[in-house]
């Protein structure tokens, strides 16, 4: 026989003497290879770096992006009183304010507050509302490197639930599909938005999502993985309490997971009762946290309320009542209902309303998310359903997500697309499965897609707060269709300031500014128009786009008989008078 060239000959394992011919291959090409010896630097196979690369670029194009955002925006409405009580928790020890939210978020944004080492007035009295702007701009500390300190725990942790997407799409449906779902995790707007800010939604969200993968990865080892879930779902549970909604469901799925599990000797009736002991091992763990966060705080955990508590009667004061943790976290419960309670205004299409609208949220995710994301987000969805072996993912992806959806369609609070954050992270994995499809074209269409959600992303920045897609006229148009937190949470008074100064130096300023920010310390010299006769507002009236939506009587008089002639960030308004 002919010795061929160096290298193995890959002969067929169904031929005759398939490992004695190799071998003698081998054997004579082996001079040949002494002779010439191949001096070439090994190759390493492509998979191995480009993955990981591609991870880090999706990844740090992300961080970039939120970091940025972190540094140029100024404290939104809600983050002065997670700082604020962050703060407190560090100094005193002790839970005072803030009991509708519970402790480990403003933990994890306690890190970044102890890091800044602020000056803290021991004697501040008053409510969390005064707390955070008190300790901001009233105790000689610098707002802009606080509020950036506390910033970065969110950032360094919605980085991590990256990884996790990234983790649960590849064990569905390889690494191409962990990359799309990581790349519409990445370029998610409203994952970015919030993902830079000192607030709660992005890391109670990220942790049921931790808990969910961690109970699908318990189908496989159950003693390992569902006391870990039950740890992730405790720290969603400490976080924000909309996650209590999520609880009957993944205690469901721990107990599906552990019945999954079962060896084929195993009797119904004990793999029954082994599922239902994996249910309670996930609800009992995640009390535990609970009860830690609390402990972490003030180990002697004492209670004095700085506010009222409203009185609950009811079914759910019976439920409040029966809650397994401590007595703050019940009466935070309690606070939460008040607010359920209160006729909130909303806006919606440029509609003026008070109450809420069951089909708001869906609405407003229509108008936030990206073409292309939602897309693939349907194509997910159907695929986990219908693709037979995507079948037993369908209800730990779509279930977890259609309950908090529900619950959050149910509030009383139209306030933005935050309250269900949850839902880019959970169909991101769905819609990394569209790579299981056997079907030619897919990675083309879903590259193509992720192209499409990178470049409408990408086109807003450093302003992701108010994104809306193009169908919808893109940022600048979002204040005509949504307000709050969707556009406007007082973002921009930083940005304002430099505007102001910049190109309108020494006019006469009026503003209507909805935000947690204090305007004359960013150099902001400016008086309420609606506190003076309407002929006396000459110059510049500057209006937050909140506030545009929902003016009437003077203001809204005011506004129609101006002439816009500048925009800051999209949401706020200068007007000409």
């Amino acid at each position: 026989m002919q010795s061929r060239p160096m290298g193995r000959l890959r002969i067929s394992s169904r031929r005759h003497g398939t490992v004695e011919r190799m071998m003698t291959l081998e054997q004579q090409a082996a001079p040949a290879s002494r002779a010439l010896p191949d001096t070439r630097p090994a190759r390493r196979p492509v998979g191995r770096w480009l993955v990981p690369l591609l991870v880090a670029v999706l990844l740090g194009q992300m961080a970039v992006a939120m970091v940025t955002t972190a540094v140029q925006q100024t404290p939104t409405i809600d983050e002065p009183v997670y700082v604020g009580t962050a703060a407190e928790y560090l100094h005193e020890h002790r839970v005072v304010h803030n009991p509708e939210h519970p402790p480990l978020g403003k933990l994890v944004v306690g890190v970044g507050v102890a890091l800044a080492d602020p000056q803290v007035d021991p004697s501040f009295t008053g409510d969390q509302g005064r707390l955070g702007r008190h300790l901001l701009y009233e105790s000689g500390n610098d707002p802009w490197r606080l509020m950036l300190f506390a910033r970065l725990p969110v950032i360094a942790l919605t980085l991590g639930f990256g990884l996790i997407v990234f983790a649960f799409a590849r064990e569905l449906a390889g690494s191409v599909g962990g990359l799309v779902a990581l790349g519409l995790y990445a370029f998610s707007p409203d994952v970015i938005a919030h993902g830079s800010l000192a607030t709660l939604d992005v890391p109670a969200a990220g942790f049921v999502l931790t808990a969910v993968w961690l109970l699908w990865r318990a189908r496989h080892r159950p003693r390992l993985y569902v006391p870990l879930a039950g740890v992730a779902l405790g720290a969603a549970l400490a976080t924000k309490m909309s996650t209590l909604a999520a609880v009957p469901v993944l205690a469901a799925l721990a107990g599906l997971s552990v019945w999954c599990a079962r060896v084929p000797a195993e009797s119904r009736r004990r793999a029954l009762g082994r599922a239902a002991v994996g249910a309670g091992v996930v609800t009992l763990v995640a009390i535990a946290v609970v009860w830690a966060s609390y402990l972490v705080v003030d180990p002697r955990l004492r209670w004095a309320p700085e506010q009222p508590v409203p009185v609950v009667r009811g079914l759910r004061g019976l439920a409040v009542d029966l809650l397994p943790f401590p007595e703050a976290y019940r009466d935070g419960m309690r606070v939460q209902f008040r607010f359920e309670n209160h006729p909130w205004e909303g806006f919606l299409f440029g509609r003026l309303y008070t109450g809420s609208l069951w089909y708001y949220l869906p609405a407003a995710l229509l108008v936030k998310t990206p073409l292309g994301m939602l897309a693939l987000w349907a194509a997910g969805a159907v695929t986990v359903v219908a693709v037979r072996g995507l079948r037993p993912v369908a209800p730990y992806l779509l279930l977890p997500a259609a309950v908090l959806l529900g619950a959050a369609m149910l509030g009383s609070r139209d306030f933005g697309t935050r309250y269900a954050v949850f839902v880019p992270m959970f169909l991101a994995v769905a819609a990394g499965c569209v790579l299981a499809v056997r079907w030619r074209w897919a990675p083309v269409a879903a590259g193509a897609l992720v192209l499409f959600v990178a470049v409408s992303s990408l086109r807003t920045y450093p302003y992701y707060l108010p994104y809306s897609n193009e169908a919808f006229g893109g940022p600048a148009k979002t204040r005509l269709r949504l307000h709050d937190s969707n556009v406007d949470w007082g973002q921009d008074l930083g940005r304002l300031a430099d505007r102001l100064r910049e190109r309108y130096r020494g006019e006469r300023i009026w503003l209507v500014y909805k935000g947690s920010g204090v305007p004359s310390h960013y150099g902001i010299r400016a008086a309420d128009p609606r506190e003076v006769p309407a002929d006396e507002v000459r110059g510049l009236l500057v209006v937050s786009a909140s506030s545009v939506a929902k003016a009437t009587g003077r203001l809204a008089e005011l506004i129609d008989s101006s002439r816009p002639v500048d925009t800051v960030g999209h949401s706020i308004t200068i007007y000409r008078r």
